[in-house]
């Protein structure tokens, strides 16, 4: 019989204790965050976060007035600095156009409706939509990354075709509508993904979720 949800949930909270997840000191931190660790780890982030703090610039309308030159610089820890700038620029351009700089005017509107607004900004998906609505505005949207896919699909829970809706829906539709809950679901399973659940090499003979898998093993996407 399939594991549920939330069984997966306590076996990982066992394992690894609460996460401690967003490591960031503000709203808009995380907000910044979600556009740089896009293709980088999070120490590299902090690092790029770190000389933005330093110069006093980690405000809407002071990071929204910086020349390129100077926020490219300033960012250039996290990597891909010229395209994260745009990005960068393109989501507090939203933020200060339309809500004049204030997180807690634009977490205040409609979640659907400011879901929407932000995957029509340039260079923002899905993830780094909700991992904005989940962290930094604490709405309660699932946040969906390649680790969930790869555990999920691995024990055979969800399709490997599987898209991104689809998996925010198995979880969303299967969990108490619960901000604390979907935040430290994600960041446990970001946990066993990064330490257990690998590309390549998966450690699941001494995974928490091991016993879990079906018969035979891991299952594997067919090519």
């Amino acid at each position: 019989m399939m594991a549920t949800l939330t069984e997966v949930y306590d076996r990982l909270l066992d394992a690894f204790g609460p996460q401690h997840w967003w490591p960031a000191r503000s709203p808009l931190e995380v907000l910044v965050g979600a556009v740089l660790t896009q293709n980088t780890n999070w120490q590299n982030v902090e690092k790029a976060i770190d000389n933005l703090r330093r110069a006093d610039l980690l405000g809407p309308h002071a990071l929204c007035n910086l020349p390129s030159e100077e926020l490219q610089e300033l960012i250039r820890p996290a990597g891909y600095f010229r395209i994260k700038a745009r990005r960068l620029r393109s989501l507090l351009t939203f933020l200060v156009e339309r809500y004049d700089g204030s997180l807690e005017a634009m977490f205040s509107t409609n979640l659907s409706e400011l879901r929407e607004q932000l995957l029509a900004v340039h260079g923002i998906g899905p993830e780094t939509a909700d991992s904005i609505l989940l962290y930094a505005g604490e709405l309660p949207v699932f946040v969906v990354d390649t680790y969930t896919h790869r555990v999920l699909a691995r024990h055979g829970w969800i399709a490997f075709d599987a898209d991104y809706h689809e998996i925010q829906d198995y979880f969303q539709s299967s969990l108490p509508e619960n901000v604390a809950l979907y935040n430290e679901y994600h960041a446990l399973l970001v946990r066993v993904g990064r330490d257990y659940c690998r590309k390549k090499n998966p450690q699941c003979g001494v995974c928490p979720l091991a016993e879990l898998l079906p018969d035979g093993g891991p299952l594997e996407p067919e090519y």
